[in-house]
């Protein structure tokens, strides 16, 4: 019997209601809730999925980003096949991650050596603590917003008021260890110069949120400039930018390297995984056969699932095919189409919001003064400050309309959306605007 089978037919909301009693909440992520209840999904192919009552979405969430190619690309699916016909996990070396490795050094400038893990905050907890180790100084230079996973080390700054931990169970001593300051030169500079303990800076490379906070180029290189001045290691977070801004991220279609890159999502194929590549004086802190300071190895790594052999599959069948970059140029080239028309039915409603977006994202933003407002301006507490209920009552039009957004802000394509898709999505948020003017939760210029 298919797994599942025993829940077929039932509705979202009685899906939710059997959640609750042994899932807090109902979900397995914060992020997952949507009042009154969350839409559940059962099925997947290409630009499309399903809710359990059989509707249809285009979907612009893909994977939360990780979906590049879009849902069961088949020469994944083979990929996968063929993995689980020679069994799932060894708990030891495969061919396979080597293939894997040399993907990621071949196209990601920053990547002498790769070293797997099993997510994208895994990524960014190890890439800090080899940092920490390589610099000899303790503290980390984040910025306002920028969010690097839910880890202990990531969580001071990721969301206003900045200088205050955002959840219980963190220990106060992180402010020790932890600085933010705003995505600037000027504010970065005069923190390196305060504090001689920040070994370290990470930014996320695409800007705050996966972009809807954006950042210039121009600061990602005062970022190299200043790394350099100071001694600190630079970490570029491409866990959203990698292999989407380009085949080789953000980091190579700006001609800037990081000293260690944090990637997830498209590096694993859309599987559960993640990888950080950096420069082999750094990274061989973990190699197990070189002793440091008299560790060996310098740095301890572990992880049950670190490259396992169905995430290798998937993750190099996935970079065989993007590395000739065709993937990239169709999804910017949908993302442009869709951004261009939706900033058309803003103009022609007349509704206080903007569109903007890089490579293959858009984003909306909606708040008092936006059409007046630069993209460049646009900060952390603006995107935070969009009212939560109307947001809500936007992505619950959207998907009432047959469209799913990756976030409040706005979605990502792929290589499966088509320019066929891009007619019923705008149609779909122009629809839902229209629900947040007649219920009075967005404004008109």
């Amino acid at each position: 019997m298919k797994i599942g089978a025993e829940l077929a037919g039932l509705s979202s909301e009685q899906l939710w209601e059997r959640a609750k009693a042994s899932l807090p909440g109902g979900v397995s992520h914060d992020g997952r809730f949507l009042p009154p209840y969350p839409t559940y999904f059962n099925k997947a192919l290409g630009a499309r999925k399903w809710d359990v009552g059989g509707r249809e979405y285009i979907d612009y969430a893909m994977g939360s980003g990780a979906m590049m190619l879009g849902h069961n690309h088949p020469q994944v699916v083979e990929a996968l096949r063929g993995q689980l016909e020679d069994g799932t996990f060894y708990a030891t070396v495969h061919p396979n991650e080597i293939l894997w490795a040399e993907l990621v050094k071949e196209l990601v400038p920053s990547a002498e050596r790769v070293r797997f893990v099993a997510s994208g905050t895994e990524a960014t907890m190890l890439a800090m603590r080899i940092s920490r180790a390589y610099s000899a100084r303790p503290k980390v230079l984040r910025f306002e917003g920028h969010f690097h996973g839910w880890h202990d080390y990531a969580a001071l700054g990721m969301k206003a008021p900045f200088d205050k931990l955002p959840c219980l169970g963190l220990p106060d001593w992180l402010r020790e260890v932890s600085v933010v300051c705003p995505a600037n030169a000027e504010a970065t500079e005069k923190k390196l110069k305060e504090d001689s303990g920040v070994g370290t800076i990470i930014v996320e490379a695409s800007g705050a949120n996966w972009s809807s906070v954006p950042i210039s180029d121009e600061f990602l290189r005062d970022l190299r400039t200043l790394a350099d001045r100071y001694s600190c290691v630079l970490i570029f977070d491409e866990v959203i930018t990698g292999f989407r801004w380009s085949p080789g991220g953000k980091q190579k279609l700006l001609g800037v390297t990081p000293d260690i890159t944090t990637m997830a999502k498209i590096v694993a194929g859309g599987l559960p995984g993640g990888a950080i590549g950096g420069r082999a004086d750094i990274m061989r802190l973990l190699d197990p056969n070189v002793e440091v300071n008299g560790y060996k190895p310098g740095v301890i790594h572990k992880g049950t699932f670190n490259g396992s052999p169905l995430v290798s599959a998937a993750a190099v069948a996935t970079l065989r095919i993007i590395k000739n970059g065709e993937a990239t140029r169709h999804a910017d080239h949908i993302a442009g189409l869709i951004r261009r028309g939706m900033q058309a039915l803003i103009d022609e409603l007349a509704v206080d919001a903007i569109v903007y977006g890089e490579a293959s994202t858009f984003h909306v933003y909606f708040g008092k003064g936006a059409r007046k407002c630069k993209i460049s301006d646009i900060t952390p507490e603006q995107i935070r400050a969009m009212k939560r209920d109307s947001l809500d009552l936007y992505t619950a039009g959207l998907r009432k309309r047959g469209v799913d957004f990756m976030s409040y802000t706005g979605g990502l394509t792929s290589l499966a959306h088509s320019e066929a898709d891009v007619a019923p999505t705008l149609e779909a948020f122009g629809g839902a605007v229209r629900d947040l003017l007649d219920a009075g939760k967005a404004t008109r210029v």
